[in-house]
């Protein structure tokens, strides 16, 4: 019989050993949550595990970026770059990989960008028969050569979650198969929203359980991880599984408001520090409402 993952949140006590530096937690999440095969369900106890939100916040990026490439190899700390200054949108950049594999541009925001083992490119490989951008995915290690990492200043929420602006100058990377914006970075943000909303899910049934909080509000946010690892079923690109995640972003909303009376059970340093970093579920909330909009479209064309 498979590990229950509502199981372990409900009955386990969380690992409180030293963080150590990112590299050792990772380490130490991965030996945690071997008996998990289900990367939502990992992500989970990564966040049951944290003593922050944001390092909930990375549990869930990690588990999301090496479900989505396999690739990764299964210590590397991953870093999705996508963003330039135009944007993270296929017409707007300018970074490319040659046919040697090696990538020329500037990322302007790379989560986790500094204490990256690999960084995951995206770039543009040419212009197809249509004028769009060709873009590819390119897993370049951060020990290459022609790469400079510069941190960029802490976020006023999550600030244990590190960025950076990384240039890369003909770095030599290796070039995955597929579509760069299809196959990879499209999903990311799904897939990414799935496991970090987990990783939170699994922080506060751990809030939960240290301040007594009533079954009731715990059992909510249990549902909550219910119908986030059935979404994660799902083809991350397809028209419902949109439809489904807005629900459940919906239904998080509604039970982060039923929590409110509970807060006053919670150490105030703890209650602080969520209320501080409690927007980071609304990072990138308007791509997430476009996504949507577009998914209903394609619902209701089809009828």
């Amino acid at each position: 019989m498979n590990a229950s993952v509502f199981d372990f949140l409900l009955t386990t006590e969380p690992d409180d050993a030293p963080a150590g530096d990112l590299a050792t937690g990772w380490a130490r999440h991965r030996a945690r949550s071997a008996g998990f095969a289900n990367s939502v369900d990992r992500a989970a106890i990564a966040g049951f595990d944290s003593a922050e939100t944001g390092s909930a916040f990375l549990g869930g990026y990690q588990e999301a970026l090496h479900a989505l490439i396999p690739a990764l190899a299964p210590d590397d700390l991953a870093a999705m770059c996508a963003t330039e200054s135009g944007g993270a949108r296929p017409s707007s950049m300018t970074t490319t990989v040659a046919g040697d594999g090696t990538v020329t541009g500037t990322k302007s925001f790379a989560t986790l960008g500094p204490a990256a083992t690999c960084f995951v490119v995206i770039a543009k490989e040419g212009v197809r028969a249509d004028g769009r951008s060709s873009l590819r995915t390119v897993l370049v290690r951060a020990s290459a050569p022609g790469i400079t990492v510069t941190p960029l200043p802490e976020l006023p929420f999550v600030p244990e979650v590190p960025h950076a602006t990384v240039e890369f100058a003909a770095a030599p990377g290796e070039v995955l198969p597929g579509d760069g914006y299809a196959d990879h970075l499209k999903p990311f943000r799904t897939v990414e929203d799935l496991h970090v909303v987990a990783a939170v899910l699994g922080r506060l049934v751990r809030v939960g359980r240290q301040a007594r909080w009533p079954v009731e509000p715990v059992a909510q946010l249990l549902a909550v991880l219910a119908a986030v690892r059935g979404v994660s079923a799902e083809d991350p690109s397809s028209a419902g599984a949109h439809i489904a995640l807005g629900g459940v972003f919906d239904m998080l909303t509604r039970v982060r408001a039923e929590l409110a009376p509970w807060w006053d059970r919670v150490d105030p340093v703890v209650r602080s520090r969520w209320e501080r970093d409690a927007p980071v579920l609304g990072v990138a909330g308007k791509a997430r409402a476009a996504r949507l909009t577009t998914a209903w479209r394609a619902v209701d064309g089809a009828e």
